[in-house]
């Protein structure tokens, strides 16, 4: 006769099988857990919009556009090689930062500065600033080095762009808020009417400002697009509602990334380079916008 397996023989079998499971699938979530850290604390990736807009000019038709914001005096390779060999692979008309270049609580403006300076030759640099420049108090030490470098520094001012056909876009650049005693959403008004009050309505109108939660202020304003920056794709991303917090709007904020649309403004939020004050990300990639102006969808 042929003895059976007993039944504590067999349960103890299942229980190392499963114990193995368990194990398993223990590490395969630590292993993505720390690739997902890695991606959004060590990499950078480069997302592609394209705005279409029947007001945007014939000669501006397809009109590249690069937006960089938020670096907070980070380095993604030797003197910033990772960012600025994806900007000359881009090949971009312009080059758009829009706030907290550095960071108030380290604040290594030559380290940033390197970044400024590999890529001026790229393509034109339009810059304004963010809530860290001014927390600084050396903001005007600040724009000058970077108009040293020959970059726009827009401080509540506006430059017409003109190509062939005498075809133009006005690119507007208003402070952030924190340098003004007014409540944020007065101070953006007055600065935006400040910034565009020689330019015709009917112009296509470009703006940079750091603060994303002042969409209702810009669509009011009749902007038909913002570049801005600042909540840092909400820190942590849940997948399905998003941003976790940011400074401005804090918990659940509605305004982190992507493209948000009201009336005829559309507002572009860049979930930045760096950190701030919470030195790490979860889901959120550090990221190159990329823009692209068109009159029409492609077919």
């Amino acid at each position: 006769m042929t003895a059976s397996n007993s039944p504590k023989k067999n349960n103890g079998k299942h229980l190392r099988r499963f114990t193995k499971k368990r194990c398993f699938l223990l590490l395969l979530l630590l292993g993505l857990c720390a690739f997902e850290l890695y991606r959004s604390n060590a990499t950078v990736g480069i997302t592609h919009y394209t705005l279409i807009s029947e007001k945007l000019p014939d000669a501006f038709n397809h009109y590249t556009i690069v937006q960089l914001s938020d670096l907070h005096d980070a380095v993604y390779g030797k003197d910033h090689e990772v960012v600025v060999r994806k900007v000359k692979t881009i090949a971009p008309d312009v080059i758009f930062i829009t706030g907290d270049l550095i960071d108030s609580n380290r604040y290594h403006l030559e380290q940033s500065l390197r970044l400024v300076e590999q890529l001026q030759t790229v393509a034109p640099i339009y810059y304004v600033t963010g809530n860290h420049e001014i927390a600084t108090n050396d903001v005007e030490y600040i724009k000058g080095e970077l108009e040293r470098l020959g970059v726009y520094v827009l401080t509540d001012e506006a430059y017409r762009i003109t190509r062939p056909s005498d075809h133009s876009i006005v690119i507007g650049g208003i402070e952030d808020p924190l340098a003004s005693e007014q409540e944020d959403d007065i101070a953006v008004e007055t600065s935006i009417q400040r910034t565009f009050r020689q330019v015709p309505k009917e112009q296509f109108k470009v703006l940079l400002s750091h603060r994303p939660e002042q969409f209702e202020v810009y669509v009011e304003q009749g902007i038909d697009v913002v570049f801005s920056g600042h909540a840092h794709g909400g820190q942590f991303r849940i997948p399905g509602l998003g941003g976790l917090v940011s400074p401005g709007e804090g918990w659940f904020p509605k305004y982190t990334s992507g493209v948000h649309e009201k009336n005829a403004s559309r507002l572009i939020i860049s979930r930045g380079l760096g950190n701030s004050i919470i030195p790490i990300r979860m889901l959120n990639q550090p990221e190159i916008v990329v823009v692209t102006l068109q009159q029409t969808a492609d077919e």
